[in-house]
Order: structure tokens, then sequence, then C-alpha cells
């Protein structure tokens, strides 16, 4: 499993708190990005829901900075992407909300 989130995000560390029964890959996306093949798999999923457009970087953005295809965007602002994303195989989760927490409770339990 790979979480990919930011060291300063509150829901980032929250997530990685509570994963201490699994062994799971951490990757801040500021210092490192994320693989365009998982970005590409996390909009198909998420879609929109992708992009944090009440984010600082989104307010910092021009119009047509806004306009760039969804992709390309998150590749050159990694920051944009809403966290944390949760990688289990060809499963994602996005955000760590209590459905999602409850979700990977679920795992840790089994």
């Amino acid at each position: 499993m790979k979480l990919y989130g930011l060291n300063s995000c509150d829901s980032c560390r929250a997530a990685r708190k509570a994963f201490k029964n699994i062994t799971i890959e951490y990757v801040d996306v500021r210092e490192s990005g994320v693989p365009r093949n998982v970005l590409k798999m996390a909009l198909e999923i998420f879609g929109a829901a992708l992009i944090n457009k009440s984010s600082t970087t989104w307010r910092g953005l021009d119009e047509q900075a806004r306009a760039m295809d969804s992709l390309e965007l998150l590749k050159a602002h990694p920051t944009l992407m809403k966290r944390p994303l949760i990688v289990n195989g060809s499963e994602m989760t996005l955000g760590w909300k209590p459905d999602v927490a409850a979700f990977y409770a679920d795992i840790q339990g089994s």
C-alpha cells in the first residue's frame, strides 16, 4: 500500500497514524510527486474531485493554468491533489473521512 500526501496535511497525518498495524509506504507529493500512471488511474476513478479547488495552490493559479488538462495540472502542481490518496493494488481511496478510516480499520482488524 502507498499513501500519497503532504507532511503538513492534517488528514495525511491522521491517516498515517491510523496505519499502525499495516506496512504502508508514504510518498510526500511535494518532494516526489505522483507517478503519471497513478494520477491517470485516480482521475479515472475520482474525476474532478481529485483536484482540491479550495487549496492555497488553486487560489494562486491564473485562469490559464486552471484551464489546463487535469493530468498535466496535477503533474505541474502535485499539491493540488486532494489528500491522502491511498493506493492498495488496483483499489484507491481519496481523503480521510470516517468512511475511509472505517474501511482501513476493517482491513487492519482482519
